[in-house]
């Protein structure tokens, strides 16, 4: 088993900055950029889609940001009705941590994997029998079900087999076609700025999980297993294909977020390497 080390973590600079740019220019597809000088707060146009966070201003050259101006951006969330929400890389930004902490919020760690332009991905595990990873189309009949699957996974964390099956998956996929939540992910789908990978079983979706292309550089994200389905290397195969897929769309860097070491692990079996730590900072639970 690897052991992170600090040696994990030497600044590349180069990735760094590629991968601060992706952060930046995500949201912009979907959201208005307020500037507060050494962080850009970004506002979901519209009453639907993701709510976003603020993340410290790429190439500002004024004072680092103080917990002063963390609480004018938290007055401007509170302001709109937004998440109380911050979100960076440590290795990018290590002054952002002391100000937000002085500003009364709690931040979490978590490991930030890349697969850069001279890494090697792994070959794709075997698939257990009647199972296979396709990219789905944004007209793909099983698309409700491969958007809901990841919200079943996450509100039922760890990797370990549970309970939630089909049915919940049902509950949930129904929940986000109600709501538009679907149509939203089969536009992004259209519009090239997300792919999505499933896992199914006949018709049955199992895993799913995205890509989010920026030119050369993407975020893998969301991929999650129904519970009912884990242990099978399902999660891998998915990661596995959306890493195929935007290899050969001339993507060259991909990154991902874990949740924790143990999700990390899995993550480094499809060739991706400790890189840094990305930071998520809200208020403490109650």
């Amino acid at each position: 088993m690897h052991t992170v080390t600090s040696a994990d973590h030497v600044p590349d600079t180069v990735l760094l900055d590629g991968i601060e740019r992706y952060y930046d220019a995500v949201p912009r597809s979907a959201a208005t950029a307020e500037d507060f000088g050494p962080l850009t707060l970004f506002v979901r146009r519209g009453s639907t889609g993701w709510h976003y966070y603020a993340r410290p201003t790429p190439g500002h050259h004024g004072p680092a940001a103080t917990a002063g101006d963390v609480r004018r951006v938290l007055e401007r969330q509170r302001e709109l009705g937004l998440p109380e929400a911050f979100e960076w890389v440590a290795e990018q930004n290590p002054e952002l941590r002391a100000a937000v902490e002085a500003a009364g919020l709690t931040v979490h760690e978590h490991p930030l994997l890349v697969l850069g332009p001279q890494d090697e991905a792994a070959a794709a595990p075997a698939l257990p029998e009647r199972t296979e990873v396709r990219v789905l189309a944004a007209d793909a009949p099983e698309l409700a079900d491969a958007v809901a699957v990841p919200h079943v996974a996450f509100g039922n964390p760890g990797t370990a087999t549970g309970d939630a099956g089909a049915a919940e998956l049902a509950a949930s996929a129904a929940t986000l076609t109600a709501d538009g939540g679907v149509a939203r992910v089969a536009q992004r789908i259209t519009d090239g700025v997300t792919v999505l990978a499933a896992a199914l079983e006949g018709s049955d979706v199992l895993c799913a999980g995205q890509h989010n292309p920026v030119g050369q550089v993407t975020e893998v994200v969301g991929v999650g297993t129904l519970p009912s389905a884990r242990r099978r290397g399902l999660g891998l195969a998915v990661t596995a294909a959306l890493v195929a897929h935007a290899r050969a769309n001339g993507v060259r860097t991909v990154f991902l977020s874990a949740s924790d070491e143990d999700v990390a692990r899995i993550y480094r079996r499809a060739g991706f390497r400790p890189f840094a730590t990305a930071l998520i900072a809200e208020p403490a639970s109650s």
